[in-house]
């Protein structure tokens, strides 16, 4: 269906493709202004525009016409604020991150929107748009990545709430999807996490005098040291010697590392298990290292899931693909079956409760005392 005029050839009403919403365009001031009337009746639509246009003409008249912020403006405070505020409490890749996807992906498409014109079917909209196959490279996003591009695209739009630029947000949520399985997060049993680093073990033995002998005795280590420390693979990365401390503890302690740990939110600290203090030891000895290097400068990607497939760990019992995060999965894991205190474990790992709860308790079977499920009341 084409395009109506009222009031003359003042007010223009259409409608975009794949849209039954009514849109009314108006020219004052030597610029273009539109509006989503957000009715698909054309008698409620020329009802609308035409009192929106004598709006117009009003705040014209005083000085008051002012033109719409745009997603882009929004995108642009949004990153402005948030580098500022979040300094030093979120990694700066995190920060990145946003950048990267407002950049490749949310400005190209939403950039010169008005943000009242970005409603729930826009977002959709971009949705199935991303959804279809690169043309190059024939893939898809993941779901993943969709998420987080939402999380950016929302916060933009929170930002541009609080500066008084939009009246509401729109509802960011995905339609006809159903309630997501909550995952079990792929670890490593007692007697598999043995098998592991068993082999690693063996396999650093066997590469003495070989020309891969530091990188089986670096995997080895990197093994023991993550399953004894909780930390994810982005803090590992970026640990420095001067980051770890050994501590003695009191008389009769084990000794444990004290770990700053700067990752996603920032940093945090870590108390190790007693198991991290050998490796770590080695570490030391092997690679001499000054304060600023890091603690393991190699990735251990290839080496690690040549491991995995090797000892055929690459799969838990569910059929989820374990990788590096795995051994800290296993680590708040055996921790769990031990009986320490989830607030604790949440602490040390730089995570919540909750996140333990929603994707752990699956493995608690072994701390639920049977004789407190199982008590019966005495008639």
């Amino acid at each position: 269906m084409g395009s109506h005029y009222i009031l003359g050839d003042k007010v223009r009403i259409y409608r975009r493709e794949n849209s039954s919403v009514w849109q009314a365009q108006a020219r004052l001031e030597g610029k273009k202004w539109r509006v989503s009337t957000k009715t698909d009746s054309l008698a409620q639509a020329k009802e609308f525009a035409e009192d929106w246009y004598f709006e117009l003409r009003g705040k014209s008249r005083v000085g008051q016409l002012t033109a719409e912020r745009t997603f882009a403006d929004a995108a642009k405070q949004f990153l402005l604020e948030y580098e500022a505020i979040t300094n030093g409490e979120r990694n700066p890749r995190y920060v990145k991150d946003h950048a990267a996807r407002l950049r490749n992906h949310l400005i190209p498409y939403f950039g010169d929107k008005p943000l009242s014109q970005i409603t729930a079917g826009m977002v959709q909209d971009y949705r199935i748009i991303r959804l279809q196959p690169n043309a190059d490279t024939g893939k898809v996003p993941t779901r993943s990545t969709l998420h987080h591009e939402t999380v950016t695209l929302r916060q933009v739009m929170k930002t541009a709430l609080r500066h008084g630029w939009l009246a509401h947000l729109p509802d960011f949520s995905a339609p006809y999807r159903a309630s997501g399985k909550i995952s079990h997060r792929a670890w490593f049993s007692r007697e598999e996490y043995k098998k592991l680093y068993t082999y690693t073990r063996e396999r650093a033995k066997s590469a003495v005098g070989l020309n891969w002998q530091h990188a089986a005795e670096q995997l080895h280590d990197y093994i023991l040291f993550m399953a004894n420390t909780g930390l994810r693979p982005d803090e590992a990365n970026s640990l420095e010697y001067r980051d770890v401390t050994l501590d003695e503890g009191e008389e009769g302690d084990d000794p444990i590392l004290l770990i700053e740990v700067r990752g996603k939110r920032g940093v945090g600290y870590c108390k190790s298990t007693h198991g991290a203090v050998q490796p770590f030891k080695r570490l030391v000895e092997r690679n001499r290292p000054r304060p600023t290097d890091l603690v393991f400068p190699q990735d251990h990607k290839k080496q690690f899931n040549r491991a995995l497939t090797d000892c055929d760990l690459k799969f838990d019992r569910e059929g989820n693909r374990r990788s590096a995060y795995s051994l800290r999965h296993t680590y708040i894991c055996l921790r769990l079956l031990e009986g320490a205190d989830i607030y604790q474990i949440a602490k040390n790992c730089r995570t919540s409760v909750e996140m333990i709860e929603k994707h752990y308790a699956v493995h608690l079977k072994n701390t639920l005392d049977a004789r407190a499920i199982n008590v019966r009341r005495k008639a």
